[in-house]
């Protein structure tokens, strides 16, 4: 049964792709933090697409969590493989740096960075030895450009960014893809504080991107067909920056 790993899947952007994953066939293993009612949600509207799924708790920032988790499914599934893997989870701590406290810098680094790692490190053994993989990194337009009172969350979504890269060169022969795709913003709960109407004269398309666009892109990524994109980071954000 081929499966796909979705971390940080219990709402926004992360339940988008759960979603969209299932309409594309797949087993959807659904990853959160804490929220059991949000992703079993989640889960339900995976069924309602017509497929099916479970969810996974783990904290993608514990290493032992990741692992415990990880493998003991992967060795009570053999017959369940996981082709696609989606690294979305990850956490906002915005503040100015000179203010910025170790914790904000540390929770959200090893969030989206050491999350990207613990996770990816061993889904990957498995992909490289099937000689197929879909790895897609959900990144932002803040590691691209960089934003303001956000350092932490740029440097973890730009190391996620190199990160892709380099991997997408050392997996190639295997026909294994690395890619991500990088947000703007998105009605999601981590733009519910920013003002939209402000926002988007700024914004080409003059408006937010909804996290099913961003979930259609994931979805291209993710197919047999897109086998010649790998180490590319796809921007989705109405033509504010690129």
């Amino acid at each position: 049964m081929k499966c796909a790993l979705v971390t940080g899947g219990s709402r926004g952007i992360g339940r988008a792709i759960c979603v969209k994953l299932a309409q594309m066939g797949y087993y959807v293993l659904v990853n959160y933090k804490g929220n059991e009612t949000e992703a079993s949600n989640t889960l339900a509207m995976v069924m309602e697409a017509g497929s099916n799924g479970e969810i996974m708790q783990f904290d993608v920032a514990n290493k032992e969590q990741v692992q415990q988790v990880l493998n003991g499914w992967m060795e009570k599934n053999p017959d369940k493989v996981i082709e696609v893997l989606v690294n979305n989870a990850g956490i906002k701590e915005d503040g100015l740096m000179m203010w910025m406290k170790d914790e904000q810098w540390d929770s959200v680094v090893q969030t989206s960075l050491g999350g990207f790692f613990y996770v990816t490190r061993i889904i990957l053994n498995s992909m490289l030895l099937k000689r197929y993989g879909r790895i897609i990194n959900v990144v932002s337009l803040s590691g691209l450009k960089g934003l303001a009172g956000q350092t932490n969350y740029s440097a973890a979504k730009g190391g996620v960014i190199a990160a892709t890269k380099a991997l997408a060169q050392e997996v190639g022969k295997r026909n294994v893809t690395v890619n991500a795709v990088a947000p703007g913003f998105i009605k999601t709960d981590m733009t519910a504080d920013i003002d939209e109407k402000q926002m988007k004269v700024l914004i080409p398309a003059n408006r937010f991107g909804t996290p099913e666009e961003v979930a259609h892109a994931v979805g291209f990524l993710a197919t047999p067909e897109a086998a010649y994109i790998t180490g590319q980071v796809l921007s989705i954000n109405g033509g504010l920056y690129s």
